[in-house]
């Protein structure tokens, strides 16, 4: 048992006390910013304070030095309380550099390391550490606590490679909230280094830990498979950004990692180009979460934006889930057809009117109902978006009340013609009961409202006649009457969107601060400004579209899934991410249709990566045969580590929720990290209950939510319920295989039928 501790440990296992002291290393440091960044705000307000008294001088230019003062203080002090929250968010770990002349931010300028900076025995010391936050801050040496992200002291931290490391070591990534560090993920661009700070080994958090281990092996060829790693990876991050970059890679390829780098690489070298914003679309909340652990958003004005798909659509979220066939109904591009229907449908719903009276020239003006169908029928015709057709319904009506009034045969001259038609609009238009019946009759739709009218059956069956059969009809009805929305219900909200439009508004006036007014500098400086978070948030509202789209796990995204997400790349460059082995819709050649559409015509770069570090080969091997299952001919990437360690198969025996408690505590006690037990979606409830008070290592997820995430273990429940689930289920209990870095259990029920070894159906030979 001690060998296997140790072998675990050899392959990235890093203990809670080794996490715990990095992060409390961290905090120590951000501590000591907080405290100074206290102090550079109260000399800004010593500053505006003592700017206040110059202006009882009375003196012109006492009053200009005083305003003078007043702005550089006060834009000084707005800026630090802007960048005030989540302020720090990298580190990176430098050797000696060849330059020895340091920057105005106090860091060294050098790029490469100085001869001798590794010794002959690949050991070196670390000679400097920046850590990158959202601007620069110097101690009261002028030694730096803190990099400006945007100075070229830390473009290291974005331009670093393990193929072009320079200077670097480590690239430590900094999770905080406000003044807490939650976490911190290594990178390492050195790993066949033993470097040494303070006199002690480098400590490495997370991945880099692993790559630090397959670096260090003893054998050549170890080394080379990590140099293979790297150079793929590489070549996808610094690939230019001209056109559409596909990524394709199996399991614990580091597609995601990939990607996240990618999206601050091509920020940093570019930064004019995409201030238009960088959109990362990960499949699932959880997978979110652990993007923006690795990603911080970058500070300036919000450019990055991690969104679940579930999230796309502002004030809407994902979540409940849809059966397999509801889903595939809601997300196929049949849907599309169902929605045009239903949004000019919902139009003659809410007692729409049947008659319109008004007075005009003395005397009365009638529409009547076959008027009124006549009417809305040829406003539909046109193309616009239905909300933005209601223009055009006014002067149709107004067009027919024209024709009826008779005052087209009341001028043969054109210009009085015209002023009599004009003042006849005017005096319609603004009557009471042409007003109310244009709200009745031509109401702005709103999306929600649209699915809502959805949820009656026989109305929904009107709309999606020969589009969905009755079974579809009767699910997908029934689905609409929850309370909430699913991940495929947001799809459908923001095609509404785009089928209704919204009508342009009048944008609201910023209300000025009366103490501006009072002081007079309203015109000099805003002395209320919006918190950088906030002013990420409004930025993050307001942009629909952007500069560059990653989509992380595309094999999953349905026909109408990539529709919405189309729309917010309509002119950016992409980088998709996915494997097509890992998908879990069931009709791939659909959703790669739709795929090509949102893309349009620019050209496609691909990339694969071969190179399966995650997945010890034992945990490789056994996924492999439900692979072959789900797709015949296909190539598992190449697992470059083995634990000795097999997966172990357990049977049910008196009850499921007690076998699966049983093998989760198990392995707990066998690994220091965390542990996934991965069940069929219709029992993640279930799950969680067998799992109470076990502790926060272990955590419960339906098969749909383990994408894209990994464990240090996972207990897979049932291969058979889950490859059940749906038409693409094995390739999901593919994924589910395929979490665990370091053990896996397979515990099976009767329906998996175990042999005597209690190996299930599925996963025999």
């Amino acid at each position: 048992m001690a060998a296997q501790a140790q072998q675990e440990t050899a392959v990235g296992s890093v203990p809670d006390s080794v996490r715990d002291r990095e992060i409390s290393v961290e905090q120590e440091h951000l501590d000591r910013v907080y405290r100074r960044l206290e102090e550079k705000i109260h000399e800004a307000e010593f500053l505006m304070h003592d700017a206040a008294k110059r202006g009882q001088v009375g003196t012109p230019g006492a009053l200009a030095e005083r305003d003078a003062q007043v702005f550089r203080a006060g834009v000084h002090l707005n800026r630090l309380n802007n960048e005030y929250e989540d302020f720090l968010f990298g580190r990176i770990d430098l050797l000696l550099g060849k330059d020895g002349k340091k920057g105005p931010d106090g860091a060294y300028t050098a790029v490469e390391p100085a001869e001798g900076a590794v010794r002959p025995d690949r050991t070196a010391d670390i000679a400097e550490t920046l850590h990158i936050g959202r601007i620069g801050v110097l101690d009261h040496d002028y030694a730096p606590l803190v990099i400006d992200w945007r100075a070229p002291a830390a473009a290291p931290f974005y331009r670093s490679t393990p193929v072009d490391p320079g200077r670097v070591v480590r690239r430590r990534v900094i999770r905080s909230k406000g003044r807490r560090v939650l976490g911190v993920e290594d990178d390492l661009m050195r790993p066949e280094l033993k470097a040494f700070l303070g006199g002690e080994e480098l400590p490495v958090i997370g991945d880099g830990a692993l790559m630090a281990a397959l670096g260090q092996a003893r054998t050549h060829t170890m080394r080379d498979i990590v140099a293979s790693i790297q150079a793929e990876q590489d070549l996808v991050i610094r690939a230019p950004a001209a056109s559409v970059t596909y990524v394709e890679g199996g399991p614990g390829t580091g597609k995601t990692a990939v990607a996240l780098h990618r999206a601050a690489y091509l920020l940093y070298q570019d930064r004019r180009r995409y201030s238009g914003g960088i959109l990362i679309v990960s499949p699932t909340p959880l997978l979110v979460a652990y993007t923006e652990g690795v990603l911080p958003s970058l500070g300036e004005e919000g450019q990055v934006a991690i969104r679940a798909i579930g999230s796309l659509v502002d004030g809407a979220e994902a979540g409940l889930y849809d059966s397999p066939a509801t889903a595939r109904a809601k997300g196929s591009y049949r849907m599309l057809k169902v929605l045009r229907k239903a949004a000019r449908g919902a139009l003659e719903l809410n007692d729409s009117p049947t008659r319109l009276r008004v007075v005009a020239f003395g005397r009365r003006l009638e529409l009547e109902a076959q008027d009124l169908e006549a009417i809305r029928r040829n406003a539909l015709s046109g193309t616009a978006p239905v909300n933005l057709l209601r223009p055009r319904a006014r002067k149709l009506l107004l067009d027919a009340l024209w024709s009826r009034s008779g005052g087209a045969n009341r001028h043969s001259d054109p210009e009085l013609a015209a002023e009599l038609r004009s003042s006849f609009d005017e005096d319609v238009t603004s009557e009471d009961p042409f007003i109310e019946f244009l709200d009745a009759w031509w109401p702005e739709l709103t999306p929600k409202g649209v699915l809502a009218q959805m949820a009656d059956e026989r109305r929904l069956g009107r709309w999606a006649r020969r589009v969905l059969n009755p079974g579809e009809v009767r699910r997908v009805a029934r689905s609409l009457h929850r309370d909430g929305h699913s991940v495929h219900d947001i799809a459908m909200l923001d095609e509404l969107q785009a089928i209704l439009g919204v009508p342009a508004r009048p944008r609201k006036k910023r209300e000025l601060d009366p103490l501006d007014q009072l002081t007079g500098l309203e015109e000099l400086m805003p002395v209320r400004e919006e918190s950088q978070r906030e002013r990420a948030e409004r930025l993050a509202q307001e942009r629909v579209e952007y500069a560059h789209v990653i989509v992380d796990e595309a094999q999953d995204l349905t026909p109408m899934q990539w529709r919405m997400v189309g729309r917010r790349g309509r002119h950016a460059t992409w980088t998709v991410v996915g494997d097509p082995a890992q998908s879990s819709w069931s009709d791939p050649d659909e959703a790669a249709e739709a795929r090509d559409e949102a893309l349009g015509t620019r050209p496609r770069r691909r990339f694969q990566l071969t190179v399966n570090y995650r997945n010890p080969a034992e945990i490789a091997e056994l996924a492999a045969k439900v692979l072959a299952l789900a797709m015949p001919g296909s190539e598992s990437p190449s697992a470059v580590r083995s634990t000795g360690v097999r997966p172990r198969f357990a049977v049910v025996r008196d009850s499921l929720a007690e076998t699966v408690r049983e093998e989760a505590a198990r392995l707990l006690e066998r690994v220091d990290g965390t542990v996934g037990v991965v069940v069929a979606m219709q029992r993640r409830e279930e799950a969680a209950r067998w799992l109470a008070g076990l502790g926060d290592r272990v955590v419960a997820l339906g098969s749909l939510e383990a994408k894209g995430l990994e464990y240090d273990a996972t207990v897979v429940v049932s291969p058979a319920e889950i490859a059940d689930e749906s038409p693409a289920g094995l390739r999901v209990l593919y994924v589910a295989l395929t979490r665990a870095t370091q053990q896996l259990t397979v515990v099976s029920g009767e329906r998996d039928e175990p042999d005597a070894t209690g190996v299930p159906d599925l996963l025999r030979d």
